[in-house]
């Protein structure tokens, strides 16, 4: 989901050298993972050529080693963005510190049932509010409440980040990231329904060949922002 708004506001990957401002072509995620002797942040290098699976496998790797004590220097040198999810301890509520020298920092917190408003209804959905810290000499306010909007769709529908990296059924050529979008927004402007069913297989490069319905049933789930 990250990776997604990143693209779509490059400003928040970018950071500030003298009197010019640096854009990166990729995305290096450093995640905030506790250990027994404070927080440590690993860096997920080129997150944006893997997969969900696979950045949930790097992730728990960090955590497991983390309290081993064997991560090293180089796990937490660079990153590009950085993602903390205070709601491991119970926060409801933040407001993350940016990790210098990068741009924004995404806050993550507790998922809880709340009331919410669907279709005119009142019904009970797991919850998480996320907030972005964000260095206002790069990035506006119309920037971050687009960012925030895009890992809020992002999550909301996690079909876009299930699809990636994708192969075209019986191509065996790679399907780029944009043109997996354009893919499932040709089928919204097509009507198709919400879990965008599509014979075809496609393979999500960990664990096999899927149809689209098989990684698109949307979960009841909100995100609101902060």
């Amino acid at each position: 989901a990250a990776c997604l708004a990143l693209k779509d506001v490059p400003a928040a990957n970018a950071y500030i050298e003298g009197d010019e401002i640096v854009y990166h072509d990729y995305v290096d995620i450093s995640v905030a993972v506790s250990a027994p002797n404070g927080l440590v942040v690993p860096v997920i290098r080129d997150a944006q050529d893997k997969g969900f699976a696979r950045i949930e496998k790097d992730i728990a790797d960090f955590g497991k080693r983390a309290k081993d004590g064997t991560l090293t220097m180089d796990d937490m040198k660079g990153g590009t963005f950085t993602i903390s999810n205070g709601g491991v301890f119970g926060s409801l509520m933040s407001t993350p510190i940016i990790n210098p020298p990068q741009s924004a920092v995404l806050g993550l917190h507790r998922i809880e049932d709340r009331a919410v408003v669907v279709d005119g209804e009142i019904v009970i959905r797991p919850m998480m509010y996320i907030a972005l810290s964000y260095d206002h000499r790069l990035i506006d306010g119309r920037e971050a409440v687009t960012f925030l909007r895009k890992i809020k769709d992002s999550v909301e529908d996690p079909t876009r980040m299930l699809l990636v990296p994708l192969v075209q059924p019986g191509s065996g050529g790679e399907m780029g990231l944009d043109d997996a979008i354009a893919e499932l927004d040709t089928l919204d402007e097509e009507g198709v329904d919400d879990t965008y069913p599509r014979s075809g297989s496609f393979s999500t490069g960990e664990s096999g060949n899927h149809t689209l319905s098989d990684v698109a049933e949307k979960p009841n789930f909100e995100v609101d922002f902060q």
